[in-house]
């Protein structure tokens, strides 16, 4: 799913939900570009009943429209942090100011998220772009610090499988 969600143009999930503020109706997803916690909760919710460990656990419980939600969930479910980056972790980097949009009208310090996928790439959501998943170097280039890389004992398990 990550790596097919980068293949053949534009991705239209995950790009819009709505919520009230002051009686107005506004994206707080911004057409994708505050959508990583979305992408990374919803993809790991889909693959719950995908392999033979979902029927005595899950990737996640629910889906979440933040990263801090997303990174809870996660831990409550088994993930745990890791220093080794493996192909299937999820990582967050470090918070950066928002300059522009939802965020950056409210001073946001924004942390991002997204899945390590080998090589040294990454792949989460194009906050500063798009609004699409892509596919990028795994710090940005050495611009932005990962915080954390989260990893799920039930990975060893489908990567012994293979």
């Amino acid at each position: 799913m990550v790596e097919n969600s980068v293949k053949g143009g534009d991705n239209y999930f995950f790009r819009n939900l709505y919520a009230e503020e002051n009686g107005k109706e506004i994206d707080i997803l911004e057409d994708g570009k505050n959508s990583c916690g979305v992408f990374v909760s919803w993809i790991l919710y889909l693959c719950n009943s995908t392999l033979e460990f979902a029927k005595k656990s899950r990737w996640i419980q629910f889906t979440h429209a933040t990263v801090y939600s997303t990174v809870k969930d996660m831990t409550e479910n088994g993930w745990y942090e890791t220093q080794e980056l493996k192909p299937g972790a999820v990582i967050v980097w470090e918070p950066a100011d928002a300059t522009y949009g939802l965020l950056g009208d409210k001073s946001v310090r924004a942390t991002h998220m997204g899945f390590y996928v080998g090589n040294d790439e990454a792949i989460s959501n194009d906050s500063k772009g798009t609004g699409f998943p892509w596919r990028h170097h795994v710090t940005y280039n050495n611009t932005r610090k990962i915080e954390k890389i989260l990893w799920h004992p039930a990975l060893e398990e489908d990567i012994a499988s293979q």
